[in-house]
This record gives C-alpha cells, structure tokens and sequence, in this order.
C-alpha cells in the first residue's frame, strides 16, 4: 500500500500540471486514485525534464535517464545535480513538482510490489519515447523541422507516448477492481492501446502548427511526399488544401481508435460508475475536439486554436453522469458527439 503522503502530494501538485486529468482522478475508485496519480507526476516531471528550454538536449537526456535509474532502482535519488537549475526555469506548478521529485518518487517506491512493476514498465516505456524524440527532433530554437518518417512511425509514437497507458490502466483495473477480473485481458489491452493512441492522435492534428513551429512534424515525411509536400511547407497556411487529405485520413482514424475507447468503457461493469466516469470523460471530450478539428478555419494556422470550451466540458461531464449506468444512453451520447465529425 502507498505510502499516505502520496496522497497529500496529489492534493498539493496535480491540479498545478494537469487539469484534465485531476479531474479523472478524482472520480477513480479509491484505490486507484494513488497509484495512478503518482505514476501521471512521475510522468510529468519526465516530461518537464525533457522539455526544459533550460538546457540543450545532451543535458536533458542526461537527466531523463537518470530519472529513469531512480525509477529502476526504486530509490528516492534526484534526477540529477542541476536540477535545481530546470526547476527555477519553469512555471510554478512545474517547478514546485521537480523540487517535490524527491517525495514523488518516495511515494512510488512505498507502491505495493505489483503496482510498482506496473508503474515501472509504464513509465520506462513512456521515458524512452522522451528521450527517441530527442534524438529525432531539432532543438527548438534550431529553425528547422525533423518529422517522423512512415505511418509506422506515427503508430509507434502514439503507442508509445500514449497507447502503453491504456496497458497500465487495464492491469491496474483487473488487479484492483474484482467486478472487472472477468475481462478478456488481452482484448481488453489491445482496446486500451487503441483508445490511448486515438486521444493522441487528435492531440497531434489539434496541434499541427504550433508543434511544426518548435521544429516536430508528427504527420509521416513518406505520406507528406506523396502529396508532394515537404515538412517546412506545412508552415505556410496556404498548404491545407494540399494537406488536406492526410489530415482528414487522420481524423478518421482517430475517430475510428475512439471507437475502440467507446467498447472499452462500454465493457467496464455499469456497477463501477466512478471507473465508468474516468474512462467516459476523456472518450466524450476527445470526440467533442475532433468535431471542432473539422469546423477549423484552417489547421496549419497557429493563430487557430482548437480547444473545447469550459462551459461545453462542463456540459458534457454533467451529461454523462446522467447516461454512465445506461449502456444505450452512453454509446448513443458518445455517437452523437461522433456524427459531428463527417466521414468521408
């Protein structure tokens, strides 16, 4: 069991770095509520590691694999001697998260053995992706655009930096909710994989320009080339009805790995509403940005900012709590979001 701290640590630092996923969090059943927390801030804190503007890449790998040493051995070690330099280089919510890494890490070490493999192969999957885009893309203020290369690529990086979460999440789920142990694990998985990846993807069409302006094109330099594009064009707005073919495979495809999150949730037992609840919201919103990703004057344009309002979050969260016990109402509430995303 974690270490009780663990969860004044959530109480203090997650709605600072995430507030979607507080949001989750908070109607996960108890028991769940800890491992995942801890696990999403050890996360964050990688993430901010890597991302840091404070230092050049070699510095931020350094500290990444450090981080992920600590992670391995289970010890309460910083990630590294400068992190004090990252820390006064972030936000406050960031930077108080890497000066509590120390604490963070203590409540993972404190996870029951189970989880703390659970978390640890998590999280060593998620680091690798940090430190692959490292590798692959130009620091920020380079000027230039690396892009991934094929499909393949583009479905690797989705695994990895988002469908391995939805792994986790099923483990975690099976191992702790009884009602749930009936599952097919492995279809239950692969859904998951799905689910992840279509949450990501959306991400990715959502922020196409603001990503290609800090040198990362995530859309496949092969399917660009067959458009006959380059990555650096896609920095003139005048390049979307070129593009246009590949965004709108895209979507679809998303829309369809969105489809597999709906069987997920469908499948979680309808007497587990607050488990039902954390997998509906981020499947409901997603559904929602995709259909304002398809109402969007132009993608390529940074100046077009592709977010569902609060007021519409609001309403969507309160809808579902009245349609979470209905297998019907759910799948048709969902698909209703869905129709608003136009297929080809």
């Amino acid at each position: 069991m974690a270490d009780p701290s663990g969860n004044a640590l959530l109480r203090d630092l997650l709605p600072g770095v995430s507030r979607s996923f507080a949001l989750s969090l908070r109607v996960l059943p108890a028991p769940l509520r800890e491992p995942f927390g801890i696990t999403y801030l050890l996360a964050r804190a990688a993430d901010t590691l890597a991302d840091t503007h404070a230092l050049p890449p070699a510095e931020r790998r350094h500290h990444v694999e450090a981080l992920r040493a600590a992670l391995r051995r289970g010890d309460t070690a910083t990630p590294g001697p400068r992190a004090d330099r990252i820390a006064f280089d972030q936000p406050p919510a960031e930077r108080r998260l890497l000066e509590r890494l120390p604490d963070v890490l203590a409540a993972y070490r404190a996870f029951a053995p189970e989880d703390r493999l659970r978390a640890q192969t998590l999280l060593l999957t998620l680091t690798q992706g940090m430190l692959d885009a490292l590798a692959r893309f130009p620091p920020e203020a380079e000027g230039r655009i690396a892009a991934l290369e094929t499909r393949a690529d583009l479905d690797r990086y989705t695994y990895i930096n988002a469908g391995c979460v939805g792994e986790f999440w099923t483990e975690m789920v099976v191992a702790h909710r009884p009602r749930c142990r009936g599952w097919n694990v492995a279809l239950m998985r692969s859904r998951a994989v799905r689910f992840g990846q279509g949450l990501q993807l959306t991400n990715i069409v959502r922020d196409l320009p603001r990503d290609l302006r800090s040198g990362r094109c995530y859309l496949p330099r092969a399917e660009l080339g067959a458009l006959g594009l380059a990555p650096e064009a896609l920095l003139e707005p005048a390049a979307l009805a070129r593009v246009r073919p590949l965004l709108t495979a895209l979507v679809e495809l998303a829309r369809a790995e969105l489809g597999d999150g709906l069987a997920y949730t469908l499948a979680v037992p309808r007497r587990e509403p607050r488990l039902r609840l954390a997998c509906a919201w981020p499947l409901l919103i997603g559904l929602a940005t995709l259909a304002r990703i398809t109402r969007a004057a132009n993608l390529l344009d940074p100046a077009v900012v592709v977010k569902v309002p609060r007021p519409e979050t609001r309403r969507i969260l309160a809808l579902s709590l009245g349609v979470v016990a209905s297998n019907r109402a759910l799948r048709a509430y969902a698909r209703r979001l869905a129709a608003a995303v136009p297929a080809d």
